[in-house]
């Protein structure tokens, strides 16, 4: 059977349930249009034009205003938690745009999680904006910058850009001093604790991060061999700075890590500082898309930016 068409007939928006409450709930159509603040016969006009879209009445009329009929009360039911679920959303919507709710994923790199200022940031955000969930993971910062530019993750935290893509922007927060790891039964390792001359180092092995993932310290630190005419040996490329110090404490070989990775197997690594000359910064990195910085990324993007200011603050 084909549908009987009304000059009433419309689709159901959210104004026609928000004018049919204000009649359930006042029992009168003059009533219900003066909390509306519209005019009655509008109102009228609406409630039948939602009876005839729905095919059924919604409401007895009598002289002394409405009553529902059981169609009206099921819509009531209905009505009720729909508008209900929407201002809801508004509200948790409203919460996204000032930055205080919302889902944050972001990476960091074995090494920038290894300073005390990552786990802050993250710690702070937690406790002041419990509505943000963070979602974090650990990468190489070549797959962190690949995964920012992509939109698979909001930012992240890492030491050297390896690479600088389009519209993706790169913001150094801290700077930190790189340190020797060796072996404890090495013989730089014994007695003297002092800073290491570049010159100490000629024919050593050393592990270091594989280029794509750390190209600072691993450039850095292979120039300033070259411009010494210091020759050291590659023992083994590795992707993660963790993986490198598992392999020093073996005692395949030296390395150069970030300071704040002192505290990595005390008993089988010993760390010495780099001569001033030797200048191999470990710098920590926020790398973030520049146009999403708003809502909860503009949350944590300013938490971010305090952190440190207060961060170097205390250092100095």
């Amino acid at each position: 059977m084909s549908k009987i068409l009304t000059p009433y007939a419309m689709h159901i928006e959210l104004r026609h349930l928000r004018y049919f409450m204000a009649v359930a709930n006042a029992r009168h159509i003059t009533r219900a249009a003066e909390t509306l603040g519209i005019q009655q016969p509008p109102l009228s006009q609406q409630i039948r034009a939602l009876e005839a879209e729905l095919g059924t009445a919604l409401f007895n009329r009598h002289p002394k205003g409405v009553e529902l009929t059981d169609a009206g009360r099921q819509l009531k039911r209905e009505a009720s938690r729909l508008l209900a679920d929407f201002a809801a959303m508004q509200g948790r919507m409203l919460d996204f745009a000032q930055g205080i709710r919302g889902r944050l994923a972001i990476g960091f790199t074995s090494s920038a999680a290894a300073h005390p200022f990552t786990p802050e940031c993250l710690r702070l955000c937690r406790s002041r904006h419990p509505d943000i969930q963070l979602e974090v993971s650990e990468n190489n910062a070549a797959e962190i910058t690949e995964a920012v530019s992509s939109a698979r993750l909001h930012c992240g935290f890492l030491r050297v850009p390896v690479s600088r893509p389009l519209g993706v922007a790169f913001e150094e927060l801290l700077q930190e001093e790189s340190v020797l790891a060796i072996p404890v039964d090495h013989r730089l390792a014994r007695g003297n604790a002092g800073p290491v001359a570049l010159t100490e180092l000629q024919g050593e092995r050393f592990i270091l991060v594989r280029r794509p993932g750390a190209p600072g310290l691993y450039a850095n630190l292979l120039a300033a061999c070259a411009r010494e005419n210091v020759e050291v040996e590659l023992a083994a490329e590795v992707d993660r700075m963790m993986t490198n110090l598992n392999l020093v404490a073996s005692g395949m070989g030296l390395s150069v890590v970030p300071a704040s990775m002192k505290g990595v197997h005390p008993h089988a690594i010993t760390y010495r500082p780099l001569a001033a000359s030797i200048k191999l910064g470990a710098p920590i990195t926020f790398v973030y898309r520049q146009a999403d910085c708003e809502g909860p990324m503009g949350t944590f993007m300013s938490l971010v930016r305090e952190t440190a200011v207060q961060y170097c603050a205390r250092k100095a």
